[in-house]
């Protein structure tokens, strides 16, 4: 489970938030040639070595350039200006202008921890870090949809994911009904390490999947994962397909996000296409309201906006933020 920690600065002074995980990119984007990514406003080069991935601070230590304009080659990642070379701990492995010559330790470029988890690379910057989100016991059958970049920061995208009050104003006819509001009394009970959850709460949805053909009422199931990251399970009543919708958030800058969603669904016959279709309707809904929010960064203090029951989750991630110390995003 991702550790929140507080905000670090990089040896470039750049904020950074300690012992966070957050995905960069889709493990099918990386190929023969390394990735370029962005996290917490640091560019970055991000490479896979069979069935290791690496990433390390998009600049080379010898003159600057960005080693993700450079290729792999058998012993690491080598610049496309000079040909240094680096592994993926970082050490410089050779400077072919000078074969014989042994680079030392201040040689090396700065590494991130990567790793390879829910059909995603994740990155984090500074160590050490626990693990990417778990995921737990849900259906095997998993669809990665995304990533959709949207211009706010991460808290914001997680909390609208944790609202249950705009359903009917903002996904009318999929996601909420004009006229059947959702319930304001529900209780949000702390897992064992402090995480928001909320246990069960039941909701009217004219359609609730991609393959729903009528209304149903709906059990919710809302997880905080981390401080970019949440889990949704809802199965609908009459024994219809159950879904689980993991949001995996990486804040590129402060008020700029990239935003992934892996699905594990009990659906075994809809084909991965039309899942993906819904998904994407349903947050291209999200998306200009989400890019309309002002200030773009999440409030912590309770002052700096209106609160009314149906919020207790929200404000219960926005409490657990302050709590944890993390502060990238925020304000």
């Amino acid at each position: 489970m991702t550790a929140p920690a507080a905000t670090v600065r990089d040896p470039e002074g750049t904020p950074v938030p300690s012992g966070v995980w957050v995905p960069v990119a889709a493990v099918a984007d990386l190929a023969v040639a390394p990735v370029a990514a962005r996290a917490f406003g640091v560019d970055l080069a991000v490479w896979r070595d069979g069935n290791a991935v690496h990433a390390l601070v998009d600049r080379c230590p010898h003159r600057g350039a960005r080693l993700s304009l450079g290729r792999i080659v058998a012993s690491g990642l080598q610049c496309a200006y000079h040909g240094w070379t680096f592994a993926g701990d970082g050490r410089c492995l050779r400077v072919p202008a000078q074969p014989d010559f042994q680079p030392p330790e201040a040689h090396r470029a700065r590494r991130w921890h990567a790793c390879v988890e829910h059909e995603l690379v994740w990155v984090s910057p500074a160590g050490p870090a626990a693990a990417p989100p778990a995921l737990g016991d849900l259906p095997a059958r998993r669809v990665l949809s995304g990533p959709f970049t949207v211009t706010t920061s991460a808290p914001r995208v997680v909390e609208n994911f944790l609202d249950i009050a705009h359903f009917e104003f903002v996904h009318p006819g999929t996601l909420g009904e004009v006229g059947q509001p959702p319930p304001a009394d529900y209780p949000v009970v702390p897992t064992a390490d402090g995480r928001p959850c909320i246990a069960s709460v039941r909701v009217w949805q004219p359609r609730a999947t991609a393959a729903a053909t009528c209304g149903h009422w709906v059990d919710y199931r809302y997880e905080v994962l981390g401080a970019y990251s949440a889990l949704l399970v809802k199965q609908p009543e009459h024994g219809a397909p159950g879904d689980a919708y993991a949001l995996f958030v990486l804040p590129v800058e402060e008020t700029v996000s990239r935003v992934w969603f892996v699905q594990a669904t009990a659906d075994t016959t809809t084909p991965e296409s039309t899942l993906r279709e819904f998904q994407h309707a349903v947050f291209a809904q999200d998306q200009p309201v989400l890019e309309s929010q002002q200030p773009r960064r999440l409030p912590l203090d309770r002052s700096a906006e209106r609160h009314c029951a149906a919020d207790r989750l929200a404000n219960a991630y926005r409490d657990w933020l302050q709590r944890s110390g993390v502060r990238y995003g925020t304000c």
